[in-house]
């Protein structure tokens, strides 16, 4: 490949970073691991250029490319699965891009929510690839079958197995922002009103903080936060975005303490994901100062 025409396919396979990050992250759930198998994934086209035939998109080729990336860090993985990490609305700049028409099963925003990542997680790996090419990406069965080297039929059957499962563990949120519930939302929980917080609440909320044990039910969410959270003083929350939805940085004495994503089902809130764990935080911090 002559010099300039490699730094022209250079120029287009790096418009692609946006929506692949997006679909590492889905795949893997964690922005770590994401960033990783997207340079990974760049690097091995960039390597693999000569290879490269205009009989397959650009775009399918790349994807081909990142999801089997991603399936081999998942066979590297100590782990079966991980609990999924936050991300900043700004790292998901693939959110943006042209997407997929009404036929796609899930849109782009519900498809990076931590609510749809968390039960990806319990899919078989392959599973997993198969039901985002083709209920989030909407890719054909049989491209697919030729991304991931395996027939229409075997496509399908995973895809099947793959609804299933969702079916069954996988409760669709619609937006936590009905007139003033957030605003009531930080309002109550920088008063430390843990009475007013669980009215707010879902009768069966969840509060997760990983790596700590979930905390289900209203009630026994108010109690933990009592004891344990606000207990160390006043919190003062500051909106920010995250996971293509309402998201908050919560600050004790001017330190930035937790990030919380809130998930609802229209009326009440029905999930709290709290992340106090340094890398998540510093990330909300970067893009806060990228973004100023």
């Amino acid at each position: 490949m002559l010099p300039d025409l490699a730094d022209a396919f250079g120029d287009r396979v790096a418009g692609y970073r946006g929506e692949l990050f997006a679909h590492c992250y889905r795949m893997l759930g964690t922005v770590d691991e994401a960033e990783d198998a997207v340079q990974e994934a760049l690097t091995r086209a960039w390597q693999g250029r000569q290879t490269y035939r205009e009989d397959v998109s650009l775009r399918a080729w790349l994807y081909r490319i990142a999801t089997n990336t991603c399936l081999n860090t998942i066979e590297a993985r100590k782990r079966d699965r991980v609990e999924p990490g936050p991300c900043p609305d700004d790292l998901l700049a693939g959110l943006a891009a042209p997407q997929p028409g009404p036929e796609a099963r899930y849109d782009v925003h519900e498809s990076v929510s931590l609510a749809f990542l968390t039960v990806l997680q319990v899919l078989p790996p392959r599973q997993r690839a198969v039901l985002l090419l083709r209920d989030v990406l909407v890719f054909r069965s049989v491209e697919v079958a030729r991304l991931l080297g395996t027939s229409v039929q075997a496509v399908n059957s995973s895809l099947q197995r793959a609804r299933t499962t969702l079916r069954r563990g996988y409760a669709r949120p619609r937006p936590a922002n009905p007139p003033n519930l957030l605003e009531r939302y930080v309002r109550v929980w920088e008063a430390a009103d843990v009475a007013a917080l669980v009215e707010l609440l879902r009768e069966d909320a969840v509060l997760t903080m990983p790596p700590q044990p979930a905390v289900a039910g209203a009630r026994s969410i108010g109690a933990f936060l009592e004891q344990v959270i606000f207990a160390m003083g006043p919190m003062r929350l500051v909106g920010i975005h995250a996971n293509g939805g309402p998201a908050f940085a919560g600050y004790v004495n001017e330190r930035l303490f937790v990030i919380l994503v809130i998930e609802g089902d229209g009326e009440r809130i029905s999930h709290i994901y709290a992340y106090a764990e340094p890398r998540a935080k510093a990330r909300f911090v970067l893009a806060d100062r990228l973004a100023g």
